[in-house]
């Protein structure tokens, strides 16, 4: 006898019971975490919020009241997840709402489409976009120091030791060419316009990652803030329009 199985991704926290929409094999796709479950409404807000009201919310923190107010309101749970409906209807996670980057001019950027996009290149092991209060979006990119060293082997720089390649300009226009590319997929005030590579990869044992394996984003701009000023403070254009 044959048995078929089918796996499914669903979405929930605990604040709703936990289950707020789930997959199914009629209506499945990857990278959605499927449609509404019965009785419960999700939408998502302006800014990008997922929001959900339902029989599965909870009434509130025990004894928290405050804590209650931040997340509900108007009878909407807000989940501080960033997402959106795809044209079936299927609900997508793109971030958390406290890693949006607001730029000078007022937009909320997710960053990790943008950060995903790009560490699926062969060459770039690490991202991090930034942009708060900035008129465009930058990003420091940690190279994969075996590809990196690969390439250059291969383009006469076999004599450079891996910092000098992160500081050459001829590898500048090569990652130049992959963020350009990778971002033609995004619109102008959403996209990567200028670089920095760091030699450094980033660690747990540093405190730069966590546990599993996310970049704490402080951590990781407080530690370069010279170089992200200079990014922005330098007169010439971004690296490619975008």
């Amino acid at each position: 006898m044959w048995y078929w199985s089918f796996n499914v991704e669903g979405y929930g926290l605990t604040e709703t019971s936990p289950v707020m929409t789930v997959g199914h094999p009629e209506f499945f796709k990857y990278g959605t975490v499927g449609k509404p479950i019965p009785g419960v409404e999700v939408k998502i807000a302006e800014d990008g919020e997922i929001l959900c009201r339902g029989h599965n919310v909870m009434k509130g923190y025990y004894k928290e009241p405050e804590a209650t107010a931040e997340v509900m309101k108007d009878g909407w749970f807000h989940s501080g997840d960033i997402g959106m409906f795809d044209e079936d209807g299927l609900l997508k996670i793109t971030d958390r709402k406290k890693s949006l980057i607001v730029t000078s001019g007022g937009k909320n950027v997710a960053p990790q489409p943008m950060e995903v996009t790009l560490t699926s290149n062969k060459y770039v092991e690490q991202c991090l976009a930034i942009g708060d209060d900035r008129n465009f979006i930058s990003a420091f990119v940690v190279p994969s120091r075996e590809n990196l060293i690969a390439w250059a082997e291969k383009n006469g720089m076999e004599s450079m030791d891996y910092e000098s390649l992160c500081a050459d300009q001829k590898n500048y226009d090569m990652y130049n060419s992959i963020v350009e590319e990778a971002m033609s997929k995004f619109s102008r005030y959403e996209s990567i316009r200028k670089i920095t590579l760091i030699p450094e990869e980033w660690t747990v044992d540093a405190g730069e990652l966590t546990p599993k394996l996310s970049i704490k984003r402080k951590v990781v701009t407080d530690k370069h803030q010279a170089e992200i000023d200079e990014m922005y403070i330098e007169s010439d254009l971004p690296v490619y329009s975008g």
